[in-house]
């Protein structure tokens, strides 16, 4: 989503945002009850009656038990933007997650046994919640099962659930960092960094750090941390948000939005630079491409601001596949679209990121790559790496509301110097949705 469409104009006085944050608060909690009692419905059905049972004790809420028990049915937005959009900052479907055609491709996610070393996350987060007080943790934490997974943006005006930053003492920061720390590698910690660290310095330098700082992400954790049962965490915010999924040795990291503006800058004497690991991956890929390969995946020469399909609130987007096929790549060129992927699986844990690619390469002759915009190492373009099993976005935009820390006017041409990328796995297993739907299926003490 881009920030061009909040409204926001200037800061807001701190008691006045604050107002507005409780005010907020307590209507997303209402929406939550609400959307919860529709979305827990589904999944009964899907599991039966001991599904139910574990549905209807979200903290948020009992589920409406009187709800009509109808399965969730196929979204019905328009292509690329499901009904709930970008520009529209709300849940108005059950989950039904990203397609081509409406219809999810069954039998693409199991669960079974992949040896990734999820103890250390599981204890983090064990750690983490303990470290909180009664009034935090009773905040923060949602059922597995919670509409919270989905209430995630990248804008810095969107009001969050959870306890942020500066709520938290440098203690339950340090606790916190540990988590990220278990499950991320160092250059997905170091990512996460950057971004806060630039989202500071940024609003420093426009004078507009209420807006913008290093503090105002957000901590939610759904479920229980367990060694048998789903749980996950979500670390959320401007240009950052992060959705951590755990049951067993499984690991769904997905939706994952990464951004900045600026992509560099100079803070404290240091060049402090970030996304450009997928911006370099992604130009790699494009100019590796025959005359005749780059007429089938350029769909436009020129990029508009906004050209992201599965952004915030977009988890049931439909779009088709388009562009170059990967059936007709060279041995060279296969490796180079990989590429543009392992940039952002590779900011989980290293065997965590093995697995992923491991699934990424199983389709690779049916992964889809379409380009926008141009091909020079300093042009504004868009990509997106479409499989059935992952979908990557880069989308370089207009300047933003941070256009004046670099000396851009806002609204101007897209440009390398403000990036969002996104993360995700389509077929219904963003966020472990599908592992969720067949553990309690499948698990004996839920049936």
């Amino acid at each position: 989503m881009s920030e061009l469409d909040t409204g926001e104009s200037g800061e807001k006085p701190r008691h006045v945002a604050e107002a507005a944050h409780r005010a907020d608060a307590s209507r997303r909690n209402f929406m939550r009850k609400v959307f919860f009692a529709s979305g827990a419905t589904a999944v009964a059905t899907m599991g039966g009656a001991s599904a139910w049972t574990a549905l209807a004790d979200d903290t948020t809420g009992t589920a409406d038990a009187t709800a009509s028990p109808t399965p969730s049915e196929a979204p019905t937005g328009p292509p690329g933007g499901g009904a709930g959009g970008p520009g529209n900052q709300s849940i108005t479907e059950d989950f039904f997650g990203l397609t081509t055609d409406g219809k999810r491709i069954d039998d693409l996610f199991t669960i079974h046994s992949t040896g990734v070393a999820t103890a250390p996350v599981v204890a983090a987060a064990q750690a983490f919640l303990a470290g909180l007080t009664d009034d935090q943790r009773s905040a923060t934490q949602f059922t597995v099962h919670s509409t919270e997974w989905r209430l995630w943006s990248n804008v810095d005006g969107y009001e969050r659930q959870g306890v942020s930053l500066t709520d938290l003492t440098d203690t339950q920061k340090d606790l916190g960092t540990a988590l990220l720390e278990a499950a991320l590698s160092a250059d997905g910690l170091e990512t996460t960094e950057k971004i806060r660290r630039i989202n500071q310095a940024a609003g420093e330098a426009i004078d507009s750090t209420d807006r913008f700082n290093e503090d105002a992400y957000y901590w939610t954790v759904l479920g229980t941390p367990s060694d048998t049962e789903p749980w996950g965490f979500q670390f959320d915010g401007h240009h950052l948000v992060i959705n951590y999924f755990v049951l067993g040795d499984q690991v769904v990291m997905s939706p994952c939005f990464w951004g900045s503006e600026p992509t560099s800058m100079e803070i404290d004497g240091e060049t402090v630079a970030v996304c450009h690991e997928e911006v370099v991956a992604s130009l790699a890929f494009i100019n590796s491409l025959t005359e005749a390969q780059r007429a089938v995946a350029i769909e436009s020469s020129t990029k508009s601001n906004e050209s992201m399909k599965a952004g915030a609130f977009s988890d049931n987007a439909v779009q088709e596949y388009t562009g170059l096929r990967g059936n007709g790549l060279t041995g060279a060129q296969r490796k180079k679209l990989l590429g543009i992927v392992e940039a952002f699986v590779g900011r989980a844990k290293a065997d965590a990121a093995k697995v992923r690619m491991a699934e990424v390469r199983g389709h690779l002759d049916d992964t889809y790559v379409t380009w926008a915009g141009g091909t020079g190492d300093d042009d504004a373009f868009y990509v997106r790496v479409h499989s059935p099993v992952v979908w990557v976005e880069v989308d370089c935009q207009s300047p933003g509301p941070l256009a004046g820390a670099y000396g851009a006017s806002q609204g101007g041409a897209p440009t390398q110097k403000h990036v969002h990328s996104v993360i995700r796995t389509p077929n219904g297993n963003d966020y472990g949705k599908e592992l969720i739907r067949q553990h309690y299926l499948t698990s004996p003490h839920h049936r």
